[in-house]
């Protein structure tokens, strides 16, 4: 009797321990998810403030939250291994199984592991962050998030397209550093180049000189000339150089104060139309064009 109450009270004592032992793992890991996410948030803060640009930002917080992600991944494997151990169960048969079961899903997922190493390296050439605006095969949008096993896009319908990484071959990133509007103004074939050309300089020059639109703007319009003769216009191209995201907005203003000023110059934007040509003789007569209306 007396050895089994001695029995009972060291089971008692081991229960209490570990017990003790579990509730203090899962403290210290909630204490380290947090300080991680903390020291995260700090190294990325102190590195803006370093290089203040929008651009590093968001790359800085990008890389911010992969680490993140990868952390807590970690911190709760550890907090795990150490609680089956504590309760008794030896974790060198499960790490054992876990290589096997691993090598055996390994050939069966290998579009994971493709996906894993593809969003590696799109993250460590920083081709994409989050707050870009890209186009990846046919899908094109902002990006929401980046990790190592997919992006997450929102496109202008605010359709998200999730887009496994290891199906990304080619990525067309139109927000990164700065970025470019395309202009191509057609007139009639009537009108000067040249004219054309000086109020296109002056729109450009008013709309760099707006407060709403001369912070976000880099660069005086780039004017290409004369760039091809279509069916009814002559096209005039041109680009303007903004701030990363900022040029549709910069583009469409200026595409409305052009069409203001064409209009105050008499500078035609003409549609499409046809010219008919009935054709001469050798003696210089055309032939007459008969019309005939439909009696009612």
């Amino acid at each position: 009797m007396k050895e089994w109450v001695t029995n009972l009270d060291i089971s008692s004592t081991s229960i209490i321990e570990a017990a003790g032992t579990i509730v203090f793992v899962l403290l210290l890991a909630l204490v380290l998810l947090k300080l991680a996410k903390v020291l995260s948030s700090k190294v990325t803060a102190m590195l803006v403030k370093k290089r203040p640009d929008g651009e590093y930002k968001k790359r800085a917080e990008t890389l911010s939250a992969v680490v993140r992600h990868v952390s807590v991944v970690i911190i709760w494997a550890i907090a795990i291994m150490v609680i089956l151990s504590e309760v008794g169960i030896e974790i060198g048969p499960i790490l054992a199984a876990a290589g096997i079961v691993g090598l055996a899903v390994g050939f069966g997922a290998q579009d994971l592991v493709k996906d894993v190493i593809n969003g590696f390296f799109i993250l460590l050439e920083d081709q994409i962050r989050v707050g870009d605006v890209v186009q990846i095969a046919d899908k094109a949008g902002l990006v929401e998030k980046v990790n190592l096993k997919m992006t997450i896009l929102r496109d202008l319908q605010g359709h998200v397209h999730f887009i496994p990484n290891g199906s990304i071959d080619t990525v067309t990133n139109m927000t990164k550093e700065f970025s470019f509007y395309l202009f191509e103004f057609g007139v009639a074939y009537r009108e000067d180049v040249d004219q054309v050309i000086e109020v296109i300089k002056q729109v450009d020059e008013d709309i760099r000189n707006d407060e709403n639109y001369k912070n976000v703007i880099l660069e005086p319009i780039e004017i290409f000339g004369l760039d091809k003769f279509a069916d009814s216009a002559i096209i005039i191209k041109a680009r303007i150089k903004t701030m990363p995201i900022k040029q549709w907005y910069v583009g469409r203003e200026f595409n409305r104060r052009i069409k203001r000023a064409f209009d105050e110059k008499d500078i035609e934007i003409p549609f499409p139309h046809l010219t008919l040509y009935m054709g001469q003789d050798k003696s210089g007569d055309a032939p007459p064009l008969y019309h005939q209306e439909k009696k009612s």
